[in-house]
């Protein structure tokens, strides 16, 4: 079958030709029907050095993945040959007390899990390609009635990443409340959704793109911002001088933590989940009292089962491109020059 792997670090990826995958005793085989392309590929293609983690190339990218079961392994219950179905892609121990709770992002034996600090797409491989080895059933999750898989694929990060960073925040998010969203991405724009369809809250949706903040309007945000020297003033001025009840930066940047940290509100959430390598000086006086700043890393599978409900219902819409996988350079060149809007789907030509 054809796969697109990364070979090396510090390259891009080719796409090549591998053997098909057997499922053995436990795991799952599913056809692919759409896998997305994240920024954080980007990031493993060309920042990381040989040693930095403790897996490396070659593998198959692709860890946002969803399909149909082709085959089941010796033992496999609860599933059918043809099912459609999405991979919750934190890969855990499965029994650990996070795991046992359906948190394997936060897997705390990551010795015993089926590559340490990774899954597939990071390090085993992942879905960019026709077909794909999932270690587990407890790691697929069934589509819901209507949802298609090249739609379901990029909800298993870009929804159900920025669903978890709000969902922690849920309290916060009362009538009255205001979240900003910097950085209207792949899952920026889901986030926008994702406030609107659970919360109360106003939205500010902050980028330095036009079409991405006229895509944040459409999604529903009340009032969108280009993060120039007057972002600031802007947002607390919109708030009647309080500033952010919870702030989501999908970048991570030097510029857009502090942005976040000037425009938070007394007790509020500064949330960061991109993966831009910031650094912010932490002091008594460089925050407002009581904020709380936190990262968090993907999502519990119950979470996930939650952002296909909210899709199913349309609710949630993602921006999808497609392309096939021997495309899957160039979409992952657009997302680089950052003329890509929404996400990014890779789809094998006998996906149907």
């Amino acid at each position: 079958m054809q796969a697109v792997r990364l070979m090396e670090w510090k390259s891009d990826p080719i796409l090549v030709e591998v053997p098909d995958p057997v499922a053995g005793p436990g795991q799952v085989v599913i056809r692919i029907g759409g896998a997305g392309a994240c920024h954080s590929d980007i990031h493993l293609m060309h920042e990381f050095e040989p040693g930095q983690l403790p897996w490396g190339p070659p593998f198959t990218l692709g860890h946002e993945n969803a399909g149909w079961v082709h085959q089941l392994g010796a033992g496999v219950q609860g599933l059918e040959v043809g099912q459609p179905v999405a991979v919750y892609g934190p890969w855990g121990c499965g029994a650990c007390p996070h795991c046992l709770l359906g948190m394997e992002n936060y897997c705390e034996n990551v010795e015993a899990a089926p590559i340490r600090g990774g899954g597939g797409g990071l390090g085993l491989d992942g879905g960019m390609a026709e077909l794909m080895l999932v270690p587990s059933a407890r790691c697929l999750v069934p589509l819901p009635y209507g949802l298609e898989p090249v739609d379901a694929a990029p909800l298993t990060d870009a929804g159900l990443t920025p669903y978890h960073a709000v969902r922690r925040s849920w309290a916060k998010l009362v009538p009255g409340s205001t979240a900003v969203v910097i950085g209207v991405g792949g899952l920026g724009h889901l986030a926008v959704q994702i406030l609107k369809a659970t919360t109360a809250a106003r939205v500010v949706a902050v980028d330095t793109r036009a079409e991405a903040l006229n895509l944040a309007a459409n999604e529903g945000a009340d009032l969108t911002v280009e993060p120039d020297q007057s972002a600031v003033a802007t947002i607390r001025e919109f708030t009647g001088g309080r500033g952010a009840d919870v702030v989501l930066d999908f970048v991570g940047s030097d510029a857009t933590m502090a942005l976040g940290a000037a425009a938070s509100r007394f007790l509020g959430d500064l949330t960061i989940v991109g993966l831009g390598g910031g650094m912010f000086p932490f002091t008594f006086f460089s925050l407002p009292y009581e904020v709380s700043v936190q990262t968090t890393y993907w999502g519990s599978r119950t979470e996930l089962v939650e952002v296909l409900d909210l899709a199913a219902r349309g609710l949630l819409r993602p921006t999808v491109t497609t392309f096939p996988l021997e495309e899957a350079v160039h979409a992952y060149h657009l997302m680089e020059a950052g003329s890509a809007l929404g996400r990014q789907v890779m789809v094998p030509s006998d996906a149907s």
